[in-house]
């Protein structure tokens, strides 16, 4: 009982901190990171096997080659990304400029910008995008437990 209390509790004040960030679409695009689309990438053992039990789960491949030893998964708007042998970990991956159907966004945070905010904001990066550059880019960093966040942009920079 005692557990749910403090759940409640947390959810209360969770939905009042909520309450008192500025409602103005624009107030809130200028104080948060548009980080894009949200998958997670699976460093799995066996492709074929993984695929499949995915499938039971009404995932449906939308890309990759299972001979490669990638495929992307999708339900809905929940995307999984099976790899094998490509990667260590499990990864999560974030699209700047997509929409779940992969489709390109016409404003969005460039990768770049997304960049220099963490940078400012004191999070090491374990790769880099290159500043000078204006299309398809990517840059990798890793949260306290270890967990590999990869911020992958596929499309260019959008014109502004």
């Amino acid at each position: 009982m005692k557990a749910l209390t403090t759940v409640a509790l947390a959810s209360v004040a969770a939905a009042t901190l909520m309450s008192t960030r500025p409602q103005d679409p624009q107030t809130r695009k200028d104080e948060s990171m548009q980080l894009g689309n949200f998958s997670i990438s699976l460093a799995v053992k066996d492709i074929e096997a993984s695929k499949a039990f995915y499938e039971k789960l009404d995932f449906e491949e939308v890309n990759g080659i299972v001979e490669q030893n990638w495929v992307v998964l999708q339900n809905g708007t929940t995307t999984i990304g099976l790899f094998q042998g490509m990667f260590e970990k499990n990864m999560l991956t974030f699209n700047p400029g997509w929409t779940p159907m992969k489709e390109t966004l016409q404003e969005f945070q460039d990768i770049r910008e997304l960049q220099r905010a963490l940078k400012a904001r004191g999070i090491e990066l374990q790769t880099e995008a290159d500043e000078g550059t204006d299309g398809p880019a990517s840059f990798m960093l890793v949260d306290p437990d270890g967990n590999p966040i990869l911020v992958d942009q596929h499309v260019p920079k959008p014109k502004r």
